[in-house]
């Protein structure tokens, strides 16, 4: 293989090599992991501090809110295993007790989570009808 050649084969590994490290780089900060409340409480010391997106229901009666300054508590449950969640910002419309809800934030050392965002899911909405004029 000529000089010319080594150079060229060279020069293209560290370019692979330099998009692939600033790609796993930038993506990784921005990555979360989607996971359901009994998972993350299998292994908390797993998720503590990483972005992650949580789905379960919100336990009943566990919705609390103080004003100043602005924050939620609720308690969040799948499988029987039950996590404490808290957010400082305005809820969607469908949160309520028993709503299924994806929070996305992070894992606290005391095993609560704090949420950046919420969705909020409304299954009634998207559940299927039957057509006018027939019976089930």
């Amino acid at each position: 293989m000529s000089n010319k050649g080594l150079k060229i084969i060279i020069t293209v590994l560290v370019v692979v090599g330099a998009f692939s490290a600033l790609m796993y780089t930038s993506l990784g900060e921005s990555l979360q992991q989607y996971k359901y409340v009994d998972e993350v409480l299998a292994a908390p010391q797993q998720w503590e501090g990483k972005p992650l997106q949580v789905h379960g229901n919100v336990v009943p009666a566990s919705i609390g809110r103080k004003d100043n300054p602005l924050e939620y508590r609720f308690d969040l449950e799948r499988n029987g295993k039950v996590m404490r969640a808290y957010f400082s910002f305005i809820p969607p419309d469908q949160f309520k007790d028993d709503a299924e809800v994806v929070v996305t934030g992070t894992l606290a050392h005391d095993g609560a989570f704090h949420a950046t965002s919420m969705t909020a899911k409304c299954p009634s909405k998207y559940e299927e009808r039957a057509p006018k004029g027939t019976q089930l």
